[in-house]
């Protein structure tokens, strides 16, 4: 099977420009608010809807209601040249008058919208001004052969500003023209039980809401196509999974001795969440089959140790291991954290990010190959071809949600019968554990090890700001070191940096050199020199930095946490960066900045973070309080992002999906009958382009 997509589905991988009325100034909101495809805008479901099926007589609209009238243009009023009043249209039938008022009207458009003499059909809010009956900008004003297209319950979707309702609906209209018929890929008998619509039905039916009801989460539609969505995600990590336990693993037991050493030299005993987790990861590793374990742990949980131990024990049955983190500071500091230790037992650790150049990377490369380096640490140039190990038997990835699907098999692909351990420090509610990671094993650290303190967390109001910046320098001034994170400014990396960089010079203005700025457009050099200056004794003490990515560092003397903009962080985020301090035996102070006023649901956010320090305690909370779309900021955090799936309400359809994909796999692994070929153009339609090219005959 190629692992091209299907042509029946190639009209809806159009690019939205395609469309009638999106040209290249409007492509950008729409590409916005919805994405670049066709397809991206039937994703792109009512939010609300708006019943223009009332239609009275001018003299019976009655005001405050949404009226759509039939009536006669009857005289145009333009202001007087350079004036702030309005333009009016007075229009009218047998029964009364209403006028329509334009702020900034255009008047040569608005005379052929609304020649003098002639029928037209408008649709918008009735108002009374002056005892007067007005329309402020209809919604709608065409001629009376269209009145059967604006009296009807219109569908309300989300916008972006600068784009009109009435360009975004024509869109999804043009886009629903588009849609294919397409062989059904749902079980007949479960799709009878359901009494679900068709996928194509169900979709013009989600967009043509007859009432209120129809935008429950549980309406027939509405729950077809969260299924629809639930169960390409099952299936596709069903099929990762298979892919990588199909394919020969091998035994790997050391015999304890590095690893025996490790734990004399540590200063603390493991806890019992940490040596469950290795039991549980060197019975895989022993196994015949390739592992591929999640190993799940809150913030300062001690996952960095757990990854070292299992390395050790590939290193000890004679291969090689590798870490791959997603950023070079990431890479960087896991080898100044495993370096001394595995120096002191004779083991060779080296680190290859992009930035190891010329003759020393030559000289890395040349001794991997060789089997000198025991442990190689690095980003993702581990995964570029000049990158040949002698024999990597296990791959560690931390923060896997930073990198995709594939990248993982590319990485275990550098060796024969990889095991994998992926790691994140994202605590993740157990649905959406099922979602992002439901082709693993999985293994929870949910102990803190001893030596890390509680942390004071405050909210305050932004308008404080000048008694944080004067507690700071008292701070500062008896050798305290704090962070200082920017607000994130979505779809704009320039304002983040805008905003930093203000900061950072606001705070330089009061404390001079003591202060530090960090940020992802800076040169590696640059963050070199900030970060080594923040950490050394007598450098920074203060650390301004945009986003939580730049401070995944480990700077025990750091005790203080400042946040600004707290609100516009995921919880995850805020609970990481929360996470940075305490860490060295002493306690610390976190203090989200917020700006008034807050939102109910902002505001209960930010109390589970001062209430607890549990991170899976937050995540759930999270999701119970804004459902799976944005749980844990998914923007930041990568999780998977469901366009038509609320994981609170349709968390049952999230199981059933996932023994379907059980039994598909069971039944049919490579998806060849006509149910499999059918989902084949499902696992497309939802871009799980990934999956496909999985299949052993793909």
């Amino acid at each position: 099977m190629t692992t091209l997509r299907p042509p029946v589905l190639f009209p809806l991988f159009a690019k939205v420009t395609t469309l009638p009325g999106i040209g290249p100034r409007l492509v950008k909101l729409v590409e916005r608010v919805a994405g670049e495809n066709v397809v991206n805008l039937l994703w792109h479901i009512p939010a609300g809807v708006l019943d223009r099926r009332f239609s009275p007589k001018v003299g019976d609209a009655p005001p405050g209601k949404i009226a759509t009238l039939v009536v006669e243009v009857l005289a145009h009023a333009p202001p007087p040249p350079r004036s702030k009043v309005p333009y009016r249209v007075t229009c009218g039938d047998d029964t009364g008058k209403i006028t329509l008022v334009f702020f900034r009207g255009d008047g040569d458009y608005l005379e052929r919208m609304l020649p003098v003499g002639e029928s037209r059909v408008i649709s918008g809010k009735v108002e009374l001004f002056d005892g007067r009956r007005q329309m402020t900008h209809p919604d709608h004003m065409v001629p009376l052969a269209q009145i059967d297209d604006v009296k009807r319950v219109e569908p309300v979707y989300p916008l972006t500003e600068g784009l009109s309702p009435k360009v975004l609906d024509k869109a999804i209209r043009a886009a629903l023209a588009k849609v294919p018929e397409l062989a059904e890929w749902l079980d007949p008998a479960y799709l009878a039980r359901q009494k679900w619509p068709s996928w194509r039905e169900a979709l013009r039916a989600v967009h043509a809401p007859g009432d209120e009801d129809a935008l429950l989460a549980m309406h027939p539609a509405r729950a077809r196509l969260a299924f629809d969505e639930l169960l390409s995600n099952q299936l596709a990590l069903g099929l990762v999974r298979l892919k990588a336990r199909v394919r020969r693993g091998r035994s790997l037991v050391g015999n304890g001795i590095l690893r025996g050493k490790v734990k004399a030299a540590l200063p603390y005993a493991l806890t019992g969440a940490q040596s469950r987790a290795l039991e549980e990861i060197f019975a895989d590793m022993a196994s015949e089959t390739r592992m591929l374990r999640l190993l799940q742990g809150d913030v300062g949980s001690g996952k960095t140790i757990v990854a070292l131990m299992a390395m050790l024990a590939a290193v000890e049955a004679g291969s090689q291991a590798a870490l791959m983190a997603p950023t070079e500071i990431l890479a960087q500091q896991h080898f100044e954290t495993l370096h001394p230790l595995c120096t002191a037992i004779g083991v060779r650790v080296e680190v290859l990010t992009g930035r190891v150049k010329g003759a020393a990377r030559n000289a890395i490369l040349e001794d991997i190959a060789a089997g000198a380096v025991n442990i190689l640490i690095g980003t993702h140039a581990l995964f570029q071809k000049e990158v040949d190990f002698h024999d990597l038997a296990f791959a560690v990835i931390d923060e896997q949600h930073r990198f995709g699907v594939h990248q993982r098999l590319e990485l275990a692909d550098k060796g024969d019968g990889t095991d994998v351990l992926v790691m994140t420090a994202t605590p993740i509610p157990r649905t959406l554990t099922l979602t992002a990671y439901g082709d693993m094993d999985v293994s929870r650290l949910d102990e803190k090890p001893p030596g890390r303190m509680p942390v004071d967390t405050r909210l305050i109001n932004l308008e404080r700001l000048d008694e944080i910046v004067s507690g700071i320098q008292r701070a500062v001034a008896k050798g305290g070191k704090a962070y200082w994170v920017c607000p994130l400014v979505e779809e704009s990396e320039v304002i983040d940096l805008a905003a930093a960089e203000e900061r950072y010079t606001h705070l330089k203005a009061v404390m001079g050199a003591k202060v530090a700025l960090i940020h992802g457009k800076m040169k590696p050099a640059e963050k070199d020199a900030a970060m080594e200056s923040f950490t050394s004794q007598g450098g920074a003490q203060v650390l301004v930095a945009t986003t939580v990515i730049e401070v995944g560092v480990d700077v025990p003397d750091a005790t203080i946490m400042v946040i600004e903009h707290a609100e516009r962080f995921g919880l995850a985020q805020l609970h990481q960066l929360r996470g940075r301090i305490g860490r060295g035996g002493k306690s610390g102070t976190c203090l989200l900045l917020y700006a008034a006023p807050l939102t109910q649901t902002a505001k209960a956010r930010l109390e589970i973070l001062r209430d607890t320090e549990d991170g899976f305690v937050i995540a759930e909370e999270d999701l119970r309080l804004r459902g799976g779309g944005e749980v844990l900021g998914t923007r930041q955090s990568g999780l998977p992002e469901f366009k038509l799936a609320n994981l609170m309400a349709h968390g049952d359809l999230l199981a059933a999906a996932r023994d379907d994909a059980k039994l598909i796999i069971a039944r049919d692994a490579n998806l060849e009958t006509p149910r499999g070929q059918a989902l084949r153009t499902l696992l497309y339609l939802f871009e799980q382009d990934d999956a496909v090219r999985t299949l052993r005959s793909g």
